[in-house]
């Protein structure tokens, strides 16, 4: 077992040391016992267990999914595991659908909009609604 400070966990992870203390807290990673120093050792089981957790985020899983995710992992609950996968993914594909409605919607309005002239005229605002603020 290789055995490491904070610090090095930390580098070696990808990630700050407040974050590793962030987990302690919350239950994501298991703090450790002191040494009489003061100081806490992890292992390559905390270093496994961050790169986990950073992964999964940069899947778009929050770290309440992560939670379930390593619940999951811990009960070897494979089903479980990919339905969150598929949820995460009807998601994601919302959230793509609606900023492409979005898109779409801001180009015609940019493409309308002369970009000068009365503001009372402006497409971009009006269709905004904000005639009346004017």
């Amino acid at each position: 077992m290789n055995s490491m400070g904070i610090g090095t966990l930390a580098r070696q992870a990808g990630v700050r040391i407040d974050t590793i203390r962030y987990y302690e807290r919350t239950g994501l990673l298991s703090a450790k016992t002191r040494l009489a120093s003061g100081y806490r050792r992890y292992g390559d089981l905390e270093l496994s267990r961050l790169r986990f957790i950073r992964r999964a985020q940069s899947l778009g899983f929050t770290l309440s999914e992560v939670r379930e995710l390593l619940v999951l992992s811990n009960r070897r609950d494979v089903s479980k595991v990919k339905r969150a996968a598929q949820e995460k993914l009807a998601d994601v594909e919302q959230r793509i659908a609606a900023l492409e409605r979005i898109r779409k919607g801001l180009t015609r309005l940019i493409a309308a909009c002369p970009g000068h002239g009365r503001a009372a005229d402006c497409p971009i605002l009006n269709a905004l609604g904000t005639q009346e603020l004017l």
